[in-house]
């Protein structure tokens, strides 16, 4: 049986089989793992790279720099274009290819600039059989996936996190603001903005891993079925502060939590 211990020998071997790499970064415990891990076995000969767009959270982008720092990793911040992009903004059913492809071609513009081995991102086993677009970009453009390809899923990457000492480690995944809108509604800046305040209300009220799916005026929430009760104690104040944000109407999720929810009905679910 394949150890803990053995699976990090084997990303580690994975990753010293380089000579150098850059790695997509967002603060978020997959990335974080690889480029901690990256930082670790090929030293200043790493690079962890955080998009600073409008689809990425500024607390996520604020602990992507905190860390990075306390890591003691060599770390770098952009701003890709992706809202720049027509076929993005438009948020088909593959958006994510487009913001993928965005990201790594500035970080092959980087890697090839400056002498880089390989582009590395946090991919893991779990990723595989969900609607993930992006990993098609990520094939196109040779980047390579640490986790996955030494056999990591999500609970692996939270335990080895844990084991490291990451202080994200059990951080609640939060994929980026687009995905909170259904396919085929238009995406723009004042838009995520406007999904982000609201999560930070949520985030202020007490509220753990949840998600504000915009639909035009209604604002539907996906929490955690525990919560639900408290949701509802404070439901008056919840309302407040999301129709604060712009939102007419605020709708309680009765299925709950659940990670890519805009993606159901688009792949066969085990």
């Amino acid at each position: 049986m394949t150890t803990l211990h053995d699976k990090y020998a084997a990303l580690k071997s994975f990753i010293g089989g380089f000579d150098s790499a850059v790695v997509a970064y967002s603060g978020g415990v997959d990335s974080s793992l690889v480029a901690f891990v990256t930082a670790e076995v090929l030293g200043s000969r790493s690079l962890a790279v955080t998009s600073g767009s409008n689809s990425l959270k500024r607390d996520d982008l604020a602990l992507s720099r905190e860390l990075a720092q306390r890591w003691n990793m060599p770390h770098r911040v952009i701003v890709t274009d992706e809202l720049d992009d027509p076929n993005y903004r438009a948020n088909p059913t593959n958006r994510c290819f487009y913001c993928k492809t965005s990201l790594y071609t500035q970080l092959a513009q980087i890697a090839d600039a400056e002498g880089f081995d390989a582009i590395f991102n946090g991919t893991n086993l779990d990723d595989l059989g969900d609607h993930r677009p992006g990993l098609i970009a990520a094939k196109e453009h040779g980047v390579r996936s640490p986790l996955a390809e030494t056999g990591f899923n999500k609970a692996d990457i939270r335990e080895l996190a844990k084991t490291l000492g990451l202080e994200n480690a059990q951080k609640p995944q939060s994929a980026c603001l687009s995905s909170r809108v259904p396919y085929g509604t238009a995406i723009d800046a004042g838009l995520l903005r406007q999904i982000e305040r609201a999560e930070s209300a949520l985030l202020a009220l007490g509220f753990s891993q949840f998600r504000v799916r915009h639909h035009g005026d209604v604002a539907r929430l996906e929490l955690v079925a525990t919560e639900f009760e408290k949701a509802l104690a404070r439901r008056e104040v919840i309302v407040e502060r999301l129709k604060a944000c712009g939102y007419r109407f605020v709708a309680l999720d009765m299925a709950g939590f659940r990670s890519g929810s805009l993606n159901e009905g688009l792949i066969e679910r085990a």
